[in-house]
């Protein structure tokens, strides 16, 4: 009916109306949605599929020659991705030169960008070499090579160019060439020889590792040592991280700095050593590969400059931060550093330099410096990043920084150069240009001046890191624009007078190392574990067997390879401290309950066990009861018994005590070791002395016994008197009897019972009956 109303011209109600334009809209949001869905696709997918002009991925795995001259013909060779959804039609590989970059700021300019940026990134080289690709699938990879003579890519002054590889195609929704991926590295060119100061470089070399001795030893007299796994023999053997070390290392102008406790440990893997296995210890089998590793080390650092760290690598910023707060910590460092020398010279047969100290990441603050120059350092190995210049230019590493000490602050760019996975072709490679950019962009800053520049790498590189920096660094081998110098001449350099020389202080230091730090806590367990020892040493006979390893163990706590791992830290600190306890608790008292006198006085038996293999010494067993009045120990009537202890190793020695009772009854005693100090040593030992004095009823008794048998023996004698006065009256009468047998003296009673006991070795047992 509203149908009908309408069509002849009615005007319909407004309900009317309102009910019109809903249904109309209603009908038609599906027609308009479809629409907008057919309209939007392509462009989504086109956004999908190139954002940022990136929907292929351009990968450069190599750059060869890596700073060409004017005669080399440069080839780059590398892969293409298409990473999108859609095939890459009329695809081609380009190469493409910028202008020459405005020193170090252009290099981190174009590092920072991504997508192709028209009017920004260069134009294809003109009749440049291409590779073409009809098709490139999604998802699929092909690989491409470029070679083209340096003297058409239109490279003119000395400097850095920026160096794009591009892809350019056409999509399914978009039919026209466009970039859809490139890839940007540096071209350093320098054709002729720098006329001018060549920049001198000092490239630290470490060997560092993580701990991986164990503090316990062999009962042995060569201690076997025992490793808590197996992994340095890895890294030493071929191909492995350290043998990799090595082995590059040797073929470069370097400094090599060395923790001292990585030659110690594997000079240990080169006799007997233990693995442990879970709660098993098996026999290493690595020692010919520890030997070849020294072998080959000791070789390549002869003639060489060597900085040796302190012992096990000991984390500075911790020690400022929390380990001063607890007394004794920085005397580990001191003995850290004194043990260095002398263990690279009697390993290596090389003199090292120990005069510098490595903060973490060369971060400073005075704090730091204060430690790190503590046990004698003069240099402080600081980063640009931390001691930070406002120059327009780098200037020479070295700076003085106040009493006596010198900052040699490591180019923050270049040191972090080789961080992050260089498993990767494409990744060392970029590393590698970049690197040689950013140093012929420090050398073309002022050629004038002559100017020390020192690289500190990361503290453990992997294998691809190690090789991804000797490859950089063969680069420089002509000596291009750089000069190899070793880290004491860079240490002696001229300051440049404009460097800052302020220490940054201590809430500049960054909050990422911070939470890695060593806590208070961590020092607390160092003191309690260098307590016990010091307790333990005194008894020894042979006191270096535990000194040595628990120091170094202790000096390993302290150890910046902890960083990152605070549960491997922990639990190495509570298993030295668990190890040196078992030791000490090898030496205490055999445990006694109960001794009982049946007498005034006796003797007392305590029994000192040392389960050890070395003898103890200096030690004092005092026994004391807890009511003096009733009990006395010694023999000069003294409350408190001491006798001194000597006791063989894997031996027990039973201490006697004289004790005099004064009552009847039980009398619990204390017994306990005490160094000749007066410290005590191990846990006390109570039992109970249980007194049966002799009563006067019983003392009666014995008496008239006493009595009774004197007058038996006066009965006798006299008997026996007149049997021979009879006797010899009758031999008057009989003159045939003979006269020569003279009268037989009297029989003698015995020696009376002693009132102790012989002394015996064997330890007394429960409820046992002393010596009386």
């Amino acid at each position: 009916m509203a149908e009908a109303a309408d069509s002849q011209g009615m005007t319909p109600s407004p309900a009317r109306r309102w009910l019109r334009r809903t249904a109309a809209l209603l009908v038609g949001a599906p027609l308009f949605a479809g629409l907008l869905s057919a309209t939007a696709a392509p462009a989504a997918q086109a956004a999908e599929d190139a954002v940022g002009g990136q929907s292929v991925q351009v990968s450069l795995d190599s750059v060869a020659p890596k700073a060409p001259v004017k005669s080399d013909t440069l080839t780059i060779s590398g892969t293409v991705t298409n990473k999108g959804k859609q095939a890459v039609t009329s695809a081609h590989v380009g190469l493409r030169v910028g202008s020459k970059l405005s020193g170090r700021s252009g290099i981190d300019e174009t590092a920072g960008r991504t997508g192709y940026a028209p009017g920004t990134d260069a134009a294809e080289v003109a009749d440049g070499p291409t590779v073409k690709f009809a098709k490139l699938e999604a998802g699929v990879s092909q690989e491409f090579t470029l070679s083209v003579p340096v003297s058409k890519l239109g490279l003119s002054d000395d400097g850095v160019y920026p160096l794009g590889v591009s892809l350019s195609g056409q999509t399914a929704t978009q039919q026209y060439d466009q970039v859809l991926g490139i890839q940007r590295t540096y071209l350093p060119w320098q054709p002729d020889a720098i006329e001018g100061k060549k920049s001198q470089l000092t490239f630290l070399w470490p060997l560092i590792s993580s701990s991986h001795l164990t503090a316990q030893t062999g009962s042995d007299a060569q201690q076997t040592p025992v490793f808590a796994d197996d992994s340095l023999a890895r890294d030493i053997g071929p191909g492995g991280r350290l043998e990799q070390m090595v082995s590059l290392g040797k073929q470069l102008p370097i400094t090599w700095v060395i923790d001292p406790d990585l030659l110690a440990t594997v000079d240990a893997m080169t006799r007997n050593y233990k693995i442990k296995v879970g709660d098993n210890l098996v026999n290493g089998t690595s020692q010919d590969v520890a030997k070849a590793w020294l072998s080959s080390l000791e070789a390549a650092v002869q003639g060489e400059k060597v900085v040796a760290l302190p012992f096990a690598d000991p984390d500075l910023a911790s020690l400022a931060h929390h380990g001063r707060d607890v007394p004794g910590s920085l005397g580990h460092l001191q003995s850290a550093t004194e043990v260095a020398q002398k263990t690279i010279d009697t390993i290596l047969h090389v003199t090292p330099s120990v005069d510098y100290s490595w903060p973490v990441d060369g971060a400073v603050d005075p704090s730091i410096v204060d430690v790190a120059t503590s046990a004698g350092a003069h240099n402080v190995i600081a980063r640009g990043d931390s001691l930070r210049d406002t120059l327009a230019y780098s200037p020479t590493a070295t700076r003085p920084i106040g009493g006596g000490v010198n900052a040699i602050v490591a180019d923050a760019r270049l040191s972090t150069a080789f961080q992050g996975d260089m498993s990767m072709a494409d990744t060392s490679a970029l590393a590698e240009q970049r690197f040689l950019a950013q140093t012929l962009s420090i050398t073309l800053q002022d050629t004038d001046k002559q100017r020390s520049i020192v690289v500190a790498p990361q503290r453990m590189p992997s294998v691809s890191q190690a090789q991804t920096m000797a490859a950089a660094l063969h680069a420089l081998d002509p000596q291009r624009w750089t000069q190899p110098l070793d880290l004491s001449a860079a240490a002696t350099a001229k300051p440049d007078p404009l460097a800052t020389t302020k220490v940054p202080g201590a809430g500049a230091y960054p909050d990422a190392l911070r939470q890695q730090e060593l806590p208070l806590n961590a020092f607390q367990d160092m003191k309690n574990t260098q307590g016990t020892l010091d307790r333990f040493k005194v008894i020894l006979s042979a006191p270096d067997r535990v000194v040595t390893p628990f120091g170094n163990a202790i000096n390993r706590e302290m150890s910046t390879s902890w960083r990152g791992d605070s549960g491997g830290a922990q639990n190495y600190r509570a298993g030295v401290q668990l190890y040196l306890d078992g030791l000490a608790d090898q030496v205490h008292l055999i445990q006694k309950s109960t001794a009982t006198m049946s007498g005034r006085s006796a003797t007392i038996a305590v029994t000192v066990q040392n389960k050890l293999v070395q003898g103890v010494d200096h030690l004092v067993l005092r026994l004391q009861p807890k009511s003096p009045t009733r009990l006395q120990l010694g023999e000069d009537g003294n409350a408190i018994g001491e006798q001194p202890v000597k006791v063989d190793g894997d031996r027990s020695q039973s201490v006697k005590f004289t004790a005099i009772a004064n009552a009847n009854g039980p009398v619990p005693v204390t017994a306990r070791l005490y160094t000749e100090d007066g410290t005590p040593y191990g846990e006390p030992m109570e039992f109970t002395v249980q007194v049966s004095e002799i009563t006067p009823t019983v003392m009666l008794v014995i008496a008239g016994g006493v009595l009774l048998l004197v007058l038996a023996g006066i009965r006798m004698y006299t008997h026996r008197k007149r049997s021979m006065a009879r006797e010899e009256s009758d031999g008057d009468d009989d003159p045939g009897r003979s006269n020569g047998s003279a009268d037989a003296d009297p029989e003698q009673p015995s020696d009376p019972t002693p009132d102790t006991g012989p002394e015996s070795g064997a330890a007394p047992g429960p409820g046992e009956k002393v010596d009386h």
